[in-house]
């Protein structure tokens, strides 16, 4: 089924979109809710919980891209659970994935307000854009997907040493830009 036809069942109130959003998005929801949280358990809950804000928002919503949509909604719903899980505690890859851009980023911290947080997205988009489309594409499945090194370096057929190599590049990269553009790490 198309996205606007999914959007139209939404829109008429139909149960029948669950179903069909489910069957279209419920695999790759669950592997971006599982490379957060590594528990099946907490992937079903967020499944779940992703599915009713689905529902309670759309209508009024109208997304362009119901795959952008479903997925940033699965992956702040599995945020707000690692969170939730590891208060107070470490846990696997998404950790490991968020320390690796702490040189990267500025923390909240250190100044930065919703305006300001804004534009570090825009200018963070706009780092994306400049780099190669293999970089990019490693980029956002290490720090967006939250997926191991040694994941992303079978996907790409490098080794594990190679991947990590790679991601250090692209942060170095992305933390000499950033600092060009004024923004104090």
């Amino acid at each position: 089924m198309e996205d606007q036809e999914i959007i139209a069942l939404f829109g008429s109130r139909s149960e029948q979109a669950i179903v069909e959003l489910s069957h279209k998005y419920g695999e790759i929801c669950r592997k971006i809710s599982f490379h957060i949280l590594s528990d099946v358990r907490d992937v079903e809950e967020c499944l779940n919980d992703t599915w009713l804000g689905v529902w309670n928002s759309i209508p009024p919503n109208q997304p362009d891209s119901l795959t952008a949509y479903i997925c940033r909604m699965i992956r702040n719903v599995s945020l707000k659970k690692f969170r939730y899980n590891t208060a107070q505690k470490r846990n696997s890859y998404y950790d490991a994935a968020l320390s690796e851009l702490e040189q990267c980023i500025p923390a909240k911290s250190k100044g930065i307000e919703n305006d300001a947080e804004e534009d570090l997205g825009l200018l963070i988009e706009q780092f994306l854009n400049s780099l190669s489309q293999p970089d990019r594409v490693m980029f956002m499945k290490r720090y967006w997907f939250a997926e191991s090194v040694s994941d992303i370096a079978g996907e790409f057929g490098i080794s594990e040493n190679h991947a990590a190599v790679k991601m250090l590049r692209i942060r170095n990269k992305m933390r000499k830009f950033l600092e060009r553009e004024g923004v104090v790490l």
